[in-house]
């Protein structure tokens, strides 16, 4: 089935093909542009680590850091490793995890054939062994080990830690020593089949290619997936945070920080949307244009280092603001004040269109370039929205919209902050 999407807006489209094998292609040809960026994306990442598959009765509980020990192992093959086979057509090739996705990627200016048969092979042919699996635990060992020594890790897990109680958001990505040792064979493979399904997969790819050579090598080498659903084990977390305050030490030149405004999560068409409504929200409050981060700046509290994100997935919403300073208690104590003000005297109509237009452009900026596109079509894909539908969004946002959402989410009361220092 295929279905072309566009938008009159900004004069866009891409195509979305639902292929025989259950696989759900989003493709956009970009006419003029050399590169091609592709990624091969399952929904399946470091939060999922209890679920139930349709055709078993009794949820399943698997250790944590499962899903990027996955990732490791899958560029592995009896006959060599994926990356040497990229080497041959010159790509770029890597993956991540993070707490509610894995996705493969490579982007390249030529043999885009070559080597996205390269991806469609390597992620649907899994190959563990007892062997190769008790070996990874090492490498990966050490990477958590780094982690653990790292300041920019500590202050962010350290903060999800203090905002969540049961969440597994809360648990670094990559797992624990501990955790990791219990992984085998039996259990990759496992996961891998229940959440490998081509059914439980998207592939996106946008940039210098054609629709026929995608279905060419999908045709080729893919094969039906199996009629089998997934369900994520509910999550029980409640609105109140852990702890409001963290703080470790270890040798940094000037504290980090992170400060952590939990909100209430919804369905994830509607954490979409409001991600849109926090991002404006964030300028508002504390953007480059806004009145507080003049005076938090000028009273040197905050330096260049600092920013702010929308950390939105499956089950966890959260407005984080980061930075380094002399006095984060400060920092976090005006930013809560602002954020009190702004509720009593309503947002800056002004200003609130002024940061809109800024979100609205950041949005638009992405859609010129080939990653920026093709990663909006999985992050919009994996929320159960249309990526345009998104810049509508925007477009539309009102002011009462803006203060219904600083009412409903920035409650100071479930906030808390995460502090590294010497």
């Amino acid at each position: 089935m295929k279905e072309i999407i566009s938008s009159k807006r900004i004069q866009d489209q891409y195509v979305k093909i639902q292929h025989p094998s259950g696989l759900t292609m989003l493709l956009c040809p970009m006419e003029g542009y050399s590169s091609t960026f592709a990624l091969f994306a399952t929904e399946y990442g470091s939060i999922d680590t209890a679920f139930k598959r349709s055709d078993e009765a009794d949820f399943v509980t698997v250790p944590a850091g499962i899903a990027h020990y996955l990732e490791h192992k899958l560029f592995e093959s009896e006959d060599g490793d994926a990356f040497s086979r990229y080497a041959k057509t010159g790509a770029s090739a890597n993956a991540y995890t993070s707490f509610d996705r894995t996705a493969y990627l490579f982007s390249c200016s030529d043999h885009f054939e070559e080597s996205l048969d390269i991806l469609l092979d390597f992620v649907t042919s899994p190959y563990f062994t007892e062997q190769t699996v008790q070996k990874e635990q090492g490498i990966i060992g050490q990477e958590i080990r780094m982690y653990d020594d790292d300041p920019q890790w500590r202050v962010m897990d350290n903060l999800l830690m203090a905002l969540y109680h049961n969440n597994p958001v809360r648990i670094n990505i990559a797992g624990t020593v501990e955790s990791i040792a219990q992984i085998t064979a039996p259990l990759l493979y496992r996961c891998y089949e229940t959440f490998y399904n081509l059914n439980n997969m998207v592939l996106c790819i946008a940039g210098n290619f054609s629709v026929e050579q995608v279905l060419k090598s999908a045709d080729a080498i893919l094969k039906k997936g199996s009629d089998v659903t997934v369900e994520h084990m509910p999550v029980q977390e409640p609105d109140e945070v852990k702890q409001r305050r963290v703080e470790e030490h270890l040798p940094v030149s000037m504290p980090l920080f992170q400060i952590g405004y939990k909100h209430p999560p919804k369905s994830k068409a509607e954490n979409a949307v409001n991600q849109i409504l926090d991002e404006i929200l964030i300028e508002i409050i504390c953007g480059e244009s806004s009145p507080l981060y003049r005076r938090l700046y000028d009273a040197g509290l905050i330096n260049t280092s600092f920013g702010a994100e929308s950390l939105v997935g499956r089950d966890y919403v959260s407005t984080i603001f980061s930075g380094e300073s002399k006095d984060p208690d400060a920092v976090y104590e005006q930013i809560s004040q602002e954020i009190d003000r702004i509720k009593a005297q309503g947002v800056d109509e002004e200003l609130m269109q002024l940061c809109k237009k800024g979100v609205y452009g950041k949005y638009l900026g992405a859609f010129s370039d080939p990653e920026g596109v093709a990663s909006m079509m999985l992050s919009a894909y994996l929320s159960d929205v249309e990526l345009y539908s998104l810049v509508e969004t925007i477009a539309q946002v009102t002011p009462q919209q803006v203060n219904e959402r600083l009412w409903e989410a920035f409650d100071t009361g479930r906030s808390a902050i995460s502090i590294v220092r010497a």
